[in-house]
This record gives C-alpha cells, sequence and structure tokens, in this order.
C-alpha cells in the first residue's frame, strides 16, 4: 500500500487527474482499498519485475441503488511508467473484471481536459466521449474541466441485468 500511496500522493500534488489537494496518508489509501473490495469491486496493483508501476479500480460510479450496475474507472500509473502502455494494460484488464462481476457500464471522470493521454487511452479501449463539464474544479491557480467518457460492459443496456 505505501507504493501506492507514493503514487497518488505524486498525482495529488503534481497533477490534474484528481482534484484532490492534500493527499492521502497510507491508513485511508488502506481503507479506500477495502471499500473498494469489500465493495465486490475491481482493484488491480500493476507490477514490473518486482516493482509497483501503477494502480487502477472500479469503484461504484454513484452510491444509490439504480447506478448499482454502473461503475467508475480510476487509473494511475507511477510518473516514471508513463506512456509504456501501463495505462492501457490496466484499463483493459479492469473492463474484463467488470464485466465478468456482472457489470454494464464503466465511465471515466477525467480530471482537466488537458489530459490528453487518459483520454486517447479510454478512447483506444472503446470509451465514447459524452461531454465535459466546464471549469468544475480550481486547481494550482486555474479552472479545470472534467471529461466524461463511458463504454458499455457486456450486453450493455440492451437487456436488464
Amino acid at each position: 500500500m505505501s507504493a501506492i500511496t507514493e503514487i497518488y500522493r505524486h498525482a495529488v500534488l503534481t497533477g490534474t487527474a484528481t482534484f484532490e489537494i492534500e493527499p492521502p496518508d497510507e491508513a485511508d489509501m488502506l481503507r479506500r482499498w477495502r471499500a473498494i473490495s469489500d465493495g465486490g469491486h475491481s482493484y488491480l496493483v500493476g507490477e514490473l519485475q518486482g516493482t509497483i508501476v501503477g494502480y487502477a479500480y472500479a469503484g461504484p460510479y454513484r452510491l444509490r441503488p439504480a447506478y448499482r450496475w454502473s461503475v467508475e474507472d480510476s487509473i494511475y500509473v507511477h510518473p516514471q511508467m508513463h506512456r509504456r502502455g501501463i495505462g492501457r494494460i490496466l484499463l483493459e484488464r479492469l473492463i474484463a473484471d467488470s464485466e465478468a462481476r456482472g457489470f454494464r457500464q464503466v465511465i471515466a471522470v477525467i480530471g482537466d481536459s488537458q489530459q490528453v493521454a487518459s483520454i486517447e487511452v479510454h478512447r483506444l479501449a472503446g470509451f465514447r466521449l459524452i461531454g465535459t463539464f466546464e471549469a468544475v474544479g480550481f486547481k494550482f491557480g486555474r479552472w479545470l474541466d472534467t471529461v466524461l467518457m463511458q463504454r458499455s460492459l457486456g450486453p450493455g443496456a440492451a437487456v436488464a441485468p
């Protein structure tokens, strides 16, 4: 959990993929992992030659019962491992795991419309652009957009769950 905490800490302190301002500590990250795992959702860790290089999870999109068939994905890669396909591999596995668990939609809520790499990796994984919330976050002295993308899983909305 310490490696995951450090990856996320870097994302919070230097990037706009997350709108958190203060990085959570390891105990909080452990609580978050437990909530995802105990809720029947996927939480993946990418490892390369014994080193954790990234992580991804599919948590509840929203907590109200009608949303229970939809998940929201999150992917974070160690800054020294960007642009090596790790995010794509984690996303593909997350999609497969979520589909196997019976979920029907996966939603990407991408912090900052300038996260071009994240938008592209989602597009390549079959996500379509749903829309952009403009200037909904403020971090590092500037307004940030949120990009929404979506991908159906399994039969999607063609049949009832």
